[in-house]
């Protein structure tokens, strides 16, 4: 099979979200055709954070979607994911004092609770341990 190669006046860059419509579904992925007219693929693994059975669970024919271009290799295929155009960039908000004041707080108790279980577990088995005996039948100290 011949891949004919024509010139698009705006090629896809990885990174980029474009535009697509699932052509073909195969076991493995999607085959889809994006806005620029290139081709691209979805590989299975990229379609859903959650777990994929099916393609066709996700995807159907002729079904338009938004894709992130992850990978763009030397022969020119193009690879998407429905994943990473979901992805939104994570913002910390400030931490205030009061934050980490509580954080301390709770580090605190949960250091004297887990050190009092450490004790008491320690002790348990020191005082459990039975006392061996020696040949002449005197437990040992």
């Amino acid at each position: 099979m011949v891949e004919e190669k024509k010139p698009e006046a705006s090629s896809a860059r990885v990174g980029d979200l474009v535009e697509c419509t699932v052509e073909q579904i195969m076991p493995y992925g999607a085959f889809v055709r994006l806005s620029t007219g290139q081709r691209g693929m979805l590989h299975i693994s990229e379609l859903s954070f959650n777990f994929v059975k099916k393609v066709e669970d996700v995807l159907s024919l002729q079904q338009n979607v938004k894709a992130r271009v992850i990978k763009i290799d030397e022969k020119g295929r193009i690879d998407l994911s429905l994943k990473k155009a979901e992805e939104r960039p994570f913002i910390q908000a400030p931490i205030t004092k009061e934050d980490k004041a509580s954080f301390e707080k709770k580090m605190a108790s949960f250091l004297k609770i887990s050190e009092s279980k450490i004790a008491d577990l320690n002790s348990k088995m020191n005082s459990s341990r039975p006392g061996k005996k020696k040949a002449g039948g005197k437990p040992k100290n």
